[in-house]
């Protein structure tokens, strides 16, 4: 086996064979495949494909070059996974309602990719928590709120960590085989009973077309469902962020709010309809609908509030976080109002121009290594349909110098656009995709 040989069998659109992609992952997780290779492979399968074969065979491959957990629990294991998105933080609603619905969710998540912000970038705004997790402290975490949110360790699809590192940094986020793989490599490793997938639509998300998010959705069930795992997917319009906040530590401020009872809006919509759905393929409930009976419950209740504190204090982070987020979570030194100069109705938002403002002021990643600053963001930002005049906040910048949030102010200005009369709203929920 060369890796030279499979990448350019990969340019030249030659089918692969299982065994070069399973050598090509384990030597991803040795060290034997280098970083300009494993970025070359990357750039080749974003550029040809791999076919639904190679997909598949790659997405075993990646799960097999590491260990699969099992956990010793009394109730079916269940999770959830996103796309990615912007101001997209369902994991952290859902993770705890599914919970007081009687599950084990061992979440495992991902950092930010492009402009899309990541789970555990955004548990980490909150002091002292930690998402590099041991299977037997995973397994503990669970034991304790029912719910555990963390990174895949180095047992866990291993070559899935390297490649998921070079495509950040590559230009190679959007593929439907990289995705695929990489989801489910770390999803089918961490021994479920059944998954459902958020596959974003829109402007924030990675596929702009409903055909390409058809794909992927259809790409991703089928695979997973192949491999053994219930999972149904649902396709919705990520056009604008679920809260009005994109940035880690916003976010996390949101998520708590939902979770006390003090907002609900879309991302108490979706991690309903998500919920709802997981439920029923697990055999918990009988019928979606019924599911996100069950859901809405745990959230209003201010159930699945008090097991999100308790995941926090198992993972590190201060007892008492819930009812005290505003004194832990970290704050920007500058917040500049953007206003609007004209009057109109929201009619369109550029959710990827909002993810990379934020992460030009230091809120996400433009290369591996960089440091997040878990303060800065965007809050307050006006939602789609909303009637705006002059002077009117558009939204609040949240940023370490006033010169980082001035020219923040700027593209915030050109990504929020006005029309005269008011905008048909697409539904959140835009397809379903079962198997």
């Amino acid at each position: 086996m060369d890796a030279r040989v499979i990448i350019a069998k990969l340019r030249h659109q030659q089918p692969l064979e299982d065994g070069e992609l399973q050598w090509f992952a384990n030597g991803l997780a040795s060290g034997v495949v280098s970083d300009a290779q494993a970025g070359a492979f990357a750039m080749a399968v974003c550029l040809k494909g791999l076919g639904e074969a190679g997909r598949a065979a790659l997405t075993r491959a990646m799960c097999d070059s590491g260990t699969r957990m099992k956990w010793d629990v009394v109730g079916p294991v269940l999770d959830k996974h996103s796309t990615g998105g912007v101001g997209d933080c369902v994991s952290l609603v859902l993770a705890p309602a599914l919970a007081v619905c009687g599950a084990f969710v061992p979440m495992i998540s991902g950092r930010g990719l492009g402009h899309t912000g990541g789970t555990l970038d955004k548990l980490q705004a909150i002091p002292g928590l930690s998402v590099t997790l041991s299977q037997s402290k995973a397994a503990s975490v669970l034991a304790q709120a029912g719910c555990a949110i963390f990174s895949a360790n180095a047992e866990i699809a291993p070559a899935d960590r390297r490649l998921y590192a070079v495509r950040d940094v590559s230009a190679t986020i959007d593929s439907i085989d990289l995705i695929t793989a990489s989801i489910l490599s770390k999803k089918l490793a961490a021994g479920l009973d059944g998954l459902v997938l958020d596959v974003k639509l829109g402007s924030g998300a990675f596929m702009k077309q409903r055909t390409e998010a058809q794909a992927l959705a259809t790409a991703l069930v089928e695979t997973a469902v192949a491999a053994g795992c219930p999972t149904c997917a649902l396709i919705s319009n990520m056009d604008q962020p679920l809260v009005p906040s994109v940035g880690n530590a916003l976010e996390v401020a949101d998520v708590v709010d939902v979770l006390s009872g003090r907002a609900q809006g879309l991302v108490f919509e979706l991690s309903v309809a998500l919920g709802g759905e997981v439920l029923a393929g697990a055999g918990m409930v009988g019928s979606a609908s019924e599911g996100t009976k069950r859901i809405a419950a745990a959230i209003t209740s201010g159930a699945a509030a008090e097991r999100f504190g308790r995941m926090v204090a198992a993972q590190g982070g201060p007892p008492g976080f819930v009812e005290q987020a505003a004194r832990y979570l970290p704050q920007a030194d500058v917040v500049l109002e953007v206003t609007a100069t004209d009057a109109g109705y929201v009619s369109a938002i550029d959710g990827e121009a909002l993810g990379l403002a934020v992460v030009s002021l230091g809120g996400g990643r433009q290369v591996e290594t960089d440091v997040i600053d878990p303060a800065a963001g965007l809050s307050d930002i006006v939602a789609l349909g909303c009637r705006i005049e002059p002077g009117d906040v558009l939204a609040r910048v949240h940023a370490a110098r006033l010169e980082q949030a001035e020219v923040t102010a700027d593209r915030i200005r050109a990504a929020i656009r006005l029309s005269a009369g008011a905008p048909e709203l697409a539904p959140l929920i835009c397809d379903r995709i079962m198997r």
